[in-house]
């Protein structure tokens, strides 16, 4: 993925702001990434699969880590589009 093509916007519950960021491309949310104040790091995870998240020690590299593993779950859908 070329890089901008995820939007990231701060998630918020009743207009308060979260440090959670979901990332969507297009309409679709395909991400979100947020602190995790107890073990201070940022968690990923995708709601494209359930299984999978991961740790980063920033909000940069959370954003990273998820971008690299839609691109790895994209491929298999390759055939598919051809």
């Amino acid at each position: 993925m070329d890089e901008g093509l995820i939007a990231w916007s701060q998630d918020s519950v009743a207009g308060v702001p979260l440090r959670r960021l979901v990332g969507r491309v297009g309409a679709i949310a395909v991400a979100a990434i947020e602190w995790d104040a107890s073990n201070r790091l940022w968690t990923w995870s995708s709601p494209l699969a359930e299984d999978v998240w991961g740790h980063a020690p920033s909000e940069c590299g959370a954003k990273q880590a998820v971008e690299l593993w839609l691109r790895s779950w994209l491929e298999n859908f390759r055939p598919f589009f051809q």
